[in-house]
């Protein structure tokens, strides 16, 4: 039972290469469905070569985020998952921190992948930031480690997927890479807020290793900024660095200066 879809581009519109079908496009794109999509079961098969692989991941987005950071060290090995619905809008969201320096976010709105971001990644990253921020102050950590955490300290390493299903979609733009739905912010900041509260309050072992790396960063940033404005001098004719125990002199007074024009 079900129904079989036949089509064959039109030559007078898809022009070489456009007619040469790529196994590996076409099986990250089929991955990627049955990743958002749990359960589904995706055959691929190229009659041309007899290549095949099949798709089909019952934990869903979830395996989306430990597939993704196979090749990193997670710094927690429970993938953070859940699921809600509100105003006809079902949010699934998966969350992993690793020991990279980079985050890795990836957001998609029925199955399309718009990675131009949009109101459900505002709202993740509003709500994520505003959780974690939270849980920090009742631990009193900011003030005991001297540091004020950003949201890309607390963003720094996280592989995460944000998967919406809207009923009546609004992209900006026709290439559908960046989701306009302004409500869509204030469902998903909800259902992260909520969500990830609860598992910071369940697993207080894990939150704790999400803050001393968001700690962590924020140190070494602080640390590359302050090297930054070392290597930076103040003025255009102070042309050579000065040694530790040198530091630069300056007057206001015309009398007492010198300008050495050579």
């Amino acid at each position: 039972t079900g129904t079989v879809v036949t089509f064959k581009p039109d030559l007078e519109i898809f022009k070489e290469p456009g007619m040469t079908f790529d196994f590996n496009t076409l099986s990250n794109r089929f991955r990627e469905m049955a990743f958002l999509n749990a359960g589904l079961h995706i055959c691929l098969k190229d009659e041309r070569t007899g290549k095949k692989t099949d798709f089909q991941y019952s934990n869903g987005v979830a395996e989306f985020v430990a597939y993704l950071n196979e090749s990193k060290k997670a710094i927690h090995n429970e993938v953070i998952y859940f699921r809600g619905e509100k105003d006809q809008v079902d949010v699934e969201v998966a969350l992993q921190w690793n020991d990279s320096y980079s985050e890795s976010i990836y957001c998609y709105a029925n199955n399309i992948n718009t990675h131009e971001g949009g109101t459900h990644l505002a709202g993740f990253r509003r709500a994520l930031t505003r959780t974690l921020k939270k849980y920090a102050d009742e631990l009193g950590l900011p003030a005991k480690e001297k540091v004020e955490i950003t949201g890309d300290d607390f963003r720094e390493g996280l592989t995460a997927i944000i998967s919406v299903k809207v009923m009546e979609p609004q992209f900006e733009g026709q290439t559908k890479t960046k989701l306009g739905n302004t409500y869509i912010r204030g469902v998903v900041d909800a259902a992260v807020y909520e969500s990830v509260e609860d598992y910071l309050n369940e697993y207080p072992a894990t939150a704790k290793k999400i803050l001393e790396k968001a700690i962590s960063a924020r140190r070494a940033r602080e640390a590359a900024r302050k090297a930054r404005e070392l290597t930076r001098r103040k003025s255009a004719l102070e042309s050579t660095s000065l040694p530790g125990k040198l530091a630069d002199c300056s007057n206001r007074d015309p009398a007492q200066s010198e300008l050495f024009i050579v």
